[in-house]
């Protein structure tokens, strides 16, 4: 069980070179970062600021925003003057763009290099890129391959999506630029977990891991779960973005939660709760959820109990942290494996956060007694 400041790695994370994205690195021996783009107008800068703070308070750690147009590249001064977390410019199509975002300040870029233009336009953001030592992510999508590759490889084969991440990787390396990151994103699982699988064997620069496109609610975080849980599982995968049709707040929640039950990195805390059968007595899925709804701001990592099962409940509520295990009309309260008393119904919530709080505080106090010893990090 994690607690409060350590992380866990994988133990066949493959080792990568590290890649520094604003004040975050991404590979090397640094943690999974978590990060979102935001879905507002990049043109309305105050309204892309709020939604980078209400991301940053939800947990991300790197901002992309699309640059569609000379308008928005050109707004990428003023967010970054007020962005509170590093910012990368995604661009497409025109790389006048790319030029014009590291002018402002962007602390990374995004091209996909099969819509961005000839090869020396390419080369022409890549020499601009090594002049402000600002990284590049190579993100190859299977919507929009070259042509060549689709026709050599019959489609969007995941072999065709890395044979266009090599492509211009190499372009970069001729250029003596190695500040890279990769994705290669499809918009189902099987794919996009071959192509990963495919292009780990192949380098070692940081990989951003994600299905693109996963599409909205449980469907997204269906498909978003399942792929990125088997590529960190395989030790593939340095910096995440969840793509859901949804506030990106919810990206990010998602992101931390696979994070969270791989045992790499907990951010918030963990609520774990029956699924309840014809044994439960009251409504425990109301009770779980405003549990979990009044712990949401609590940051540490710490697992919650809350059980109505006489079968289970009793021994899962004392694994965790805290937790309670309901019966008729009373619960017993669990704290670090001990029954410290028995709460009527009514103050099961009330009681629960109490106990979690003085728990959060009581690691949060232990760290700063004690800091993190080298290679664990603080979240």
């Amino acid at each position: 069980m994690l607690r409060y400041g350590e992380t866990v790695e994988l133990p066949r994370r493959r080792k990568t070179r590290p890649v520094h994205v604003g004040a975050v690195v991404v590979g090397g021996d640094a943690p999974i970062s978590v990060q979102s783009m935001t879905k507002t107008d990049t043109r309305d800068v105050e309204a892309t600021i709020g939604q980078i703070q209400a991301l940053k308070k939800a947990g991300c750690e790197i901002v992309r925003v699309a640059v569609p147009d000379e308008d928005a590249a050109e707004k990428i001064l003023s967010i970054r003057q007020k962005c509170p977390l590093p910012l990368v410019a995604d661009i497409h199509f025109d790389h006048r763009l790319a030029l014009k975002a590291l002018e402002g300040g962007a602390d990374g870029l995004r091209i996909n290099p099969g819509n961005i233009g000839s090869p020396s336009r390419v080369e022409e953001v890549v020499r601009a890129a090594k002049d402000w030592g600002t990284p590049i992510r190579i993100g190859v999508n299977a919507g929009s391959l070259e042509k060549d590759l689709l026709e050599r490889h019959g489609g969007a084969t995941p072999e065709a999506m890395v044979e266009s991440a090599l492509g211009h990787v190499a372009i970069l390396e001729r250029l003596c630029f190695d500040q890279i990151k990769i994705s290669l994103k499809a918009s189902d699982v099987v794919r996009t977990v071959r192509a990963y699988r495919i292009l780990a064997e192949r380098v070692d620069y940081p990989l951003h891991v994600g299905i693109t496109e996963a599409g909205p609610g449980t469907s997204g975080v269906v498909k978003s779960s399942v792929g990125l849980g088997i590529l960190l599982s395989e030790g593939i995968g340095d910096t995440l973005r969840v793509s859901l049709t949804d506030d990106p707040t919810e990206e990010v929640r998602v992101g931390w939660k696979i994070l969270s039950a791989l045992g790499i990195r907990q951010r918030a805390v963990n609520v774990v709760s029956c699924p309840t059968c014809g044994r439960c007595e009251g409504d425990l899925l109301s009770l779980a959820m405003e549990v979990e709804q009044a712990l949401e701001g609590v940051h540490a990592p710490l697992t919650v109990a809350v059980m109505g099962c006489p079968v289970n409940g009793p021994g899962e509520a004392r694994e965790a942290d805290v937790g309670v295990a309901c019966g008729s009309g009373r619960a017993m309260l669990f704290k670090r494996g001990k029954k410290i008393r028995t709460i009527r119904t009514g103050e099961i919530v009330e009681s629960l956060v109490k106990e979690v709080r003085m728990e959060a505080r009581n690691l949060r106090d232990a760290s700063f007694k004690h800091p993190c010893p080298p290679g664990r990090d603080k979240t």
